[in-house]
């Protein structure tokens, strides 16, 4: 059983338009890597799809899909709960996950961390030569900020 508290919590938790979703759609229109589709209707519904190419891009939130590179901590009520949810959460990202690429899709994964001000031009120079590559595009140099 769930407080009210956090039932109240986790209903205020947006599916989409998240700050890293809305971060990550600016960053890719000013590379040129246009054309995508939101909240595509595959399994998984991802965060950004690119139906014709078949690539999804998935916006993970570090704390509901127990991001690797973050090592959280479990909350410390309720911790039952917490585990069966976040079991769930993560092998519903497996099977999805899986079943695109059974599918012939290729699928990205970014954490919310990898889009931070201290790693978010990392992210980029990694996984958008990539996307470019996949998609037959030219990717634009963007300017950094100082």
């Amino acid at each position: 059983m769930v407080s009210e508290a956090v039932h109240k919590s986790m209903q205020g938790n947006k599916r989409s338009d998240t700050r890293p979703e809305l971060l990550l759609r600016a960053l890719l229109r000013s590379s040129g890597l246009t054309g995508y589709r939101l909240q595509w209707k595959i399994p998984g519904h991802p965060d950004i799809a690119w139906p014709g190419k078949k690539v999804a891009l998935f916006v993970n939130g570090c704390f509901w899909h127990r991001c690797p590179r973050c090592k959280l901590s479990m909350p410390k009520s309720n911790v039952e709960y917490w585990s069966a949810k976040f079991a769930a959460n993560q092998k519903r990202d497996r099977r999805v996950r899986a079943e695109l690429e059974e599918a012939g899709w290729i699928v990205h994964t970014v954490w919310e961390c990898e889009l931070k001000k201290k790693a978010v031009d990392a992210t980029v120079a990694d996984l958008f030569p990539q996307l470019a590559a996949e998609l037959g595009k030219k990717l634009r140099l963007r300017e950094t900020e100082d």
